[in-house]
């Protein structure tokens, strides 16, 4: 399998990086275990989580996610084999986004400690903070790196005009600068990152690691009718935004790409997310070890240049009713 580097570091990944934001919410512990135990097993050892997920879930207070990964790393002495991905900045109870420099300072021991490590491999923002000058924000990063805590920094959620802010405020301070963008991206999500944010980072060599590669499950082929709601904890929200004409165009172009190639809808989005030049890895989460087999599949399918405009040509976002 091929391993993509992180930006400029020196971080390779395999193009799949598993989101964790599934444990502790429709994945309890013991499953979590099994589906992280499935994926170290297949050669995937990039795993992204956050420190809020999942505080959305009754009864949680957010922490959750990193608690469970911990716990499994302990138990499986792996965290050396490892590349850890969480996030800052999140509203944890405050009631707003923060990247003051204190806040990182308190909030990237509450995560090293749920991960019971004394390292995170990419600590990325993961909201834009208006009121924190970047000058701040990496400033506090830097100190992480220099302390060992930290080995590279990215961002996710940002617009094309704070990621160049960002980036020229790095260069111009000489403090760290983000090494990754984790912009939401598939084939029903693409103007947002295809516009303005693709040119940054191909002109300055980000890493690009994608969320909801899938669509929230859309891509999957498994919510075709209003009906299909009921399916999941999430499947009202999906089917509002995502089942329409355009919506149902791309389904059926990805029926006929798997259909050729014998394989599900699932493995031909996520390949298609994979092939493309200025991404590093798409992030997907799978909440039963049966769901495994398709996202591990996808990161060896290799579509065809047809197969991908054929892709193209349904999801295709200007201009598109």
């Amino acid at each position: 399998m091929e391993l993509r580097r992180l930006g400029r570091s020196d971080i390779l990944v395999p193009p799949l990086c598993f989101g964790g934001n599934v444990f502790g919410w429709t994945a309890d512990e013991a499953t979590s275990f099994r589906l992280l135990d499935g994926l170290v097993e297949a050669g995937f050892t990039f795993i992204d989580t956050a420190d809020v997920y999942s505080r959305w879930a009754d009864g949680n207070q957010g922490g959750e996610s990193e608690a469970i990964i911990g716990r499994w790393m302990k138990a499986r002495g792996n965290r050396a084999k490892l590349t850890i991905a969480t996030k800052v900045g999140s509203d944890m109870g405050r009631g707003k986004v923060c990247l003051a420099p204190d806040y990182i300072a308190s909030a990237v021991e509450a995560s090293l400690t749920r991960l019971q490590t004394d390292y995170i491999d990419l600590y990325q923002s993961h909201w834009d903070d208006p009121d924190t000058p970047f000058e701040e924000v990496l400033g506090a990063y830097d100190g992480l790196i220099r302390a060992g805590k930290v080995r590279l920094i990215g961002a996710s959620n940002l617009s094309p005009a704070r990621l160049f802010e960002a980036l020229a405020v790095a260069a111009r301070e000489k403090l760290p600068r983000y090494e990754t963008l984790q912009p939401e991206y598939n084939l029903y999500a693409r103007a947002g990152y295809e516009a303005e944010l693709e040119p940054i980072c191909r002109g300055n060599g980000l890493g690009v690691i994608t969320y909801f590669s899938l669509a929230a499950g859309f891509l999957t082929g498994k919510y075709r009718t209003p009906a299909d709601a009921a399916k999941s904890a999430r499947g009202e929200e999906v089917v509002a935004t995502y089942l329409n004409p355009r919506g149902e165009r791309i389904l059926a172009a990805l029926d006929q790409v798997a259909a050729a190639r014998s394989v599900s809808p699932a493995q031909v989005a996520l390949a298609w997310v994979m092939a493309r030049p200025s991404l590093t890895a798409a992030i997907a989460s799978a909440s039963r070890p049966e769901q495994l087999g398709d996202l591990i599949a996808a990161a060896t399918l290799d579509l065809t240049t047809g197969e991908i405009d054929k892709l193209d040509a349904a999801s295709a976002w200007k201009d598109a009713a």
